[in-house]
């Protein structure tokens, strides 16, 4: 594997889940094992508030709470990354200051949402942010909830300004990932690092020149994207693709939560949960509300999923 980038982040970068205690209160106890558990595979930094962290269900002051107890719990042995992820630029602001105070080592924001923007405004939303705050800047392109495709040529020219420093890209979307890849190479970007968000593609990423990978999956077996990562490294791809098809079908447990009475957000992070809870690193599967929770039965199929993988 190469990459023409000096990264300001690079490898196996978990999205952390939230645990939550009964009454939906961040349970910070939980929430320094799931840290030491990350640690412990082997990972390269951490992402706290993103989706898998439900950010958009937190208040301001669990946001803190989350920073402040991962930051503190790493101390300083890896990059701790904090989404500041809101609707509009005056909005992120004070979550942007907030990632400062609290130690932070890089601040994770979206394109503007909710709101109707041109790529002129989004551009003109990340210049803003840059200006704000002394942590450099991620963007997070994740079209299926902000409703906006961050444009590869956009994404370069920011890049190239100083803007943003790294893109975490989870827009499912493969060929734009590669477009992105190409177009920060051709810009000559040295210091600009791009990680898929992409559980099931990894190893496709890392081939074509990604620096990492930000994995949902990734809070519930760390070691193996770890281990995805090293061999990409080495190009032993043929190791690199096997691990990447046992997490594959481990992936599979975000489908056990029943679609009849649930969506897929409550499934899938209700399975991640649950396979932590189900691992002892967290001492509940609760999710915020609404998301509808994971009943006996469908914890069973997790439970079956990690046995399947060999972690159970």
């Amino acid at each position: 594997m190469t990459s023409p980038h000096d990264q300001i982040l690079s490898g196996i970068v978990p999205p952390l889940c939230t645990p939550l205690t009964p009454d939906g209160q961040v349970d910070t106890t939980s929430l320094v094992r799931l840290t030491e558990h990350l640690l412990a595979g082997g990972v390269d930094g951490l992402f706290v508030l993103g989706s898998t962290g439900e950010v958009a269900f937190l208040t301001d002051e669990q946001r803190g709470v989350v920073i402040e107890t991962v930051v503190d719990a790493v101390g300083g042995r890896v990059p701790v990354v904090a989404g500041v992820i809101d609707t509009t630029t005056p909005r992120v602001l004070p979550h942007l200051e907030q990632a400062a105070a609290l130690g932070a080592t890089a601040a994770v924001a979206t394109a503007p949402f909710y709101t109707r923007t041109h790529p002129a405004e989004i551009a003109r939303h990340f210049r803003l942010l840059a200006a704000a705050t002394p942590l450099p800047i991620v963007a997070y392109d994740i079209p299926v909830s902000v409703g906006t495709k961050l444009d590869a040529e956009l994404v370069a020219r920011l890049a190239s300004d100083g803007v943003i420093r790294a893109l975490k890209d989870s827009s499912g979307d493969d060929a734009g990932l590669r477009r992105v890849i190409l177009s920060t190479a051709a810009s000559d970007v040295a210091d600009f690092a791009i990680l898929t968000g992409s559980e099931l593609t990894v190893d496709a990423a890392l081939s074509f020149g990604a620096d990492g990978a930000v994995p949902g999956l990734g809070n519930v077996d760390p070691a193996g994207y770890v281990r995805l990562f090293a061999a990409a490294r080495e190009d032993d791809w043929d190791t690199a693709r096997a691990e990447q098809e046992r997490l594959f079908a481990m992936f599979g447990l975000v489908t056990a939560g029943d679609p009849v009475r649930m969506g897929p957000a409550s499934s899938a992070l209700g399975a991640f949960k649950a396979a932590l809870h189900l691992l002892g690193v967290i001492d509940s599967p609760r999710t915020s509300e609404p998301y509808v929770p994971l009943d006996a039965d469908e914890t069973r199929t997790v439970a079956s999923f990690l046995e399947t993988a060999g972690l159970l």
